[in-house]
């Protein structure tokens, strides 16, 4: 898999990968309808990234990055295409991830998710990420449980 930065021709499987995700556990809630529809004006031109994982041109996974502050950013989006599920193309985008931000010279990076997630929190904690408090005004309805990763 190569992993490539943001171009808007890759704009509508961003929304994809991550839509068919979502109604495959959760729903799609408004914050995620607003950041996916309109990636480019609420990801990419408020500082934040979008990375794909393509195998053959084709856009197998994707991730976002969205900026919180200059030294924090939301991981977010992350999705891999279902017939690409199970091949570790997740840990790779995450890998990839970790290690932008620590070039960036970024402090921490943040996450939301599930409990219901129990593999990919697994994963998260594998690469360090460690359980902090969940704010009462969380973003994302399904959403208890944060976690940040100190980099």
């Amino acid at each position: 898999m190569t992993i490539i930065p943001f171009e808007a021709k890759y704009a509508n499987d961003f929304a994809a990968l991550n839509i068919a995700w979502l109604e495959t556990y959760f729903v799609v809630e408004p914050h995620d309808a607003d950041l996916l529809e309109r990636c480019k004006e609420t990801i990419i031109d408020k500082g934040g990234y979008i990375f794909f994982g393509l195998i053959k041109e084709q856009v197998v996974g994707t991730f976002a990055l969205v900026k919180i502050d200059n030294s924090t950013y939301e991981l977010g989006k992350m999705a891999i295409a279902s017939d690409y599920q199970g091949q570790q193309l997740g840990q790779q985008l995450l890998r990839y991830c970790v290690a932008f931000a620590k070039d960036q010279a970024w402090d921490q990076l943040i996450l939301y998710s599930s409990t219901l997630l129990q593999n990919a929190l697994h994963i998260y904690r594998k690469y360090g990420f460690k359980e902090v408090p969940l704010e009462k005004e969380s973003p994302y309805l399904r959403s208890d449980i944060k976690m940040e990763l100190k980099l």
